[in-house]
């Protein structure tokens, strides 16, 4: 499974080489034998079963509705999915069943996609590494030894699935050597248990959420591919907020092809989210081949940042001579205002927590403890019970830089930056420059041991240095897998364009996704 696209598996069931509800089968398997990496919270198993059998007859009778037609794929655990639990890996709302879909989640379900189960994430995506989450941390596959399975072990799937392990030459693939059960390496986050389960082969696709790179980050440290779209192209309706004015649904794919696909599927307006652009959303196709000479490449000087590998800089230089030497032409750029982004970014994503945590109060919503002498002491018992130490104290900042005697100074002060933040983008793209090529992380993926040695805070300043400025712009990314660092991890890169040319962003990804030929892991029989 892991060496097939989308758009391969697909013909397979076209041809009927192979049943939906075969590859839902093999991977419910693929879950079942790789749980200790905790990418799910919870598997949904009858409802996946349901949803093949009846893309099964739709194959059969000739009513595919789209590649993604009987495709396994699988959400992150803030999207709202119809009486299934939707918890934000938060003990807050550790009992919620959503009586709707969100959006993305609906689209995805009306275009054939069969829904594995919820995946792990911070909790309600604070935190860049997975590693906070009621449900327990989310663990990278690379160097995880649990890096696939034999579908011959799986005795109630038919023989022809077999299709989907095809190994690959040991010489061009990834290893997956055992690393110590108490020192593994991180996920990335905060939608680290999306990013596991593509990479993994236990799904094809996965909806993450973006607010400062937690789709990009754990897509970088997992081998595979993560697309940030424009603000306002996806729908956000159910997508339970963190930031509303950064928010953006993610897509992590094994490909960028396979990314263009959900993307394809899920883009357009939507009259239940405000947000969404009303322009009519034209289907990217990727079919023809770009001319790269024609390209415009800018290198952000600012992006060569305190504390960047070795690694990532050799990588980084790597790909701009490949885009040079087909012809692009590489131009180095300022954005000024970048080393200035985080301390904003970390200003306006702590205003608007404070704002969106207020609703979880005990009585409307959320947990409700046995408090009831008062509603004030209700209030603080619940939040303090139902909300880790990083939600309340990002709340108590947003709180602080919101007080009237703070307020110009905090909030009104970092939405100043933040239009100087947009305009530095916008000069760039007024320049000429087609995309620009930045790092997605610092390094290659820190072991669990490495990562918590700093607080959340510090973490999310440095992770999220490369990744955040997109969504202060509103501008799309995504990251694509380049090589393997020293250790045998991924490394990856960025791409960025000017807003809603995913279709210029998406092509020059493929083309540099073709060239460097990633290796992906190779099956443990």
């Amino acid at each position: 499974m892991l060496s097939l696209s989308i758009r391969q598996i697909s013909r397979k069931l076209k041809d009927g080489a192979l049943l939906p509800s075969d590859v839902c089968a093999a991977c419910l398997y693929q879950a079942e034998k790789l749980k200790t990496l905790n990418m799910f919270v919870r598997l949904t198993k009858e409802v996946a079963e349901i949803q093949a059998k009846e893309a099964d007859s739709r194959y059969k009778n000739g009513n595919i509705r789209c590649l993604l037609d009987g495709i396994p794929v699988a959400v992150k655990d803030n999207y709202c999915t119809l009486n299934v639990e939707t918890t934000c890996s938060s003990q807050m709302l550790e009992n919620f069943k959503p009586q709707y879909n969100a959006t993305m989640v609906q689209k995805l379900q009306n275009a054939g996609a069969v829904l594995l189960g919820k995946c792990n994430m911070d909790e309600f995506a604070m935190g860049s590494g997975t590693v906070d989450s009621i449900h327990g941390p989310s663990k990278n596959i690379w160097q995880s030894g649990k890096c696939a399975t034999s579908i011959e072990h799986v005795h109630s799937v038919k023989v022809k699935c077999r299709e989907f392990y095809q190994l690959s030459p040991p010489s061009s693939k990834g290893s997956c050597s055992t690393v110590e059960e108490d020192d593994w390496f991180i996920a990335g986050g905060s939608s680290g248990g999306s990013a596991v389960a593509v990479a993994s082969g236990t799904v094809f696709a996965a909806l993450g959420s973006d607010t400062g790179g937690s789709t990009r980050n754990p897509a970088a440290y997992c081998g595979v591919v993560g697309l940030k779209p424009s603000y306002g192209l996806l729908s956000r309706h159910g997508l339970i907020p963190l930031v509303n004015s950064m928010d953006v649904p993610g897509i992590l794919t094994r490909t960028v092809d396979d990314a263009v696909t959900l993307l394809n599927v899920l883009a357009g307006y939507d009259p239940l989210d405000s947000t969404t652009i009303r322009d009519d959303f034209i289907p990217l196709d990727l079919s023809q081949d770009i001319d790269i000479s024609k390209m415009r490449i800018g290198i952000p000087q600012e992006y060569h940042c305190p504390g960047i590998s070795d690694e990532v800089l050799e990588t980084w230089s790597e790909v701009a001579d490949i885009l040079e030497k087909a012809g692009a032409e590489v131009v180095s750029v300022s954005m000024p205002h970048t080393p200035s982004s985080i301390a904003c970014y970390s200003v306006l994503n702590q205003c608007e927590v404070a704002s969106n945590m207020a609703r979880y109060d005990g009585i409307e919503f959320g947990l409700r403890t046995a408090e009831n002498r008062s509603t004030e002491e209700l209030y603080a018992s619940t939040r303090s019970q139902g909300f880790n130490e990083i939600v309340r104290g990002r709340i108590l900042a947003g709180n602080y830089f919101l007080l009237q005697r703070n307020y110009s100074q905090y909030f009104v002060q970092a939405l100043k930056v933040r239009r100087l933040i947009a305009q530095d983008f916008a000069r760039v793209w007024s320049s000429g420059i087609d995309v620009l090529l930045t790092p997605t992380t610092l390094t290659d993926a820190p072991r669990y041991s490495q990562f918590i040695s700093r607080d959340n805070r510090e973490q999310c300043a440095s992770q999220d240095y490369c990744t955040q400025p997109a969504n202060m712009a509103g501008c799309p990314a995504v990251t694509i897998p380049i090589k393997l660092s020293k250790q045998g991890l991924p490394l990856s890169l960025q791409l960025m364009s000017q807003n809603y040319r995913e279709n210029l962003l998406l092509a020059i990804a493929r083309w540099i996704e073709s060239v460097v030929d990633f290796p992906h892991l190779e099956l443990d029989i």
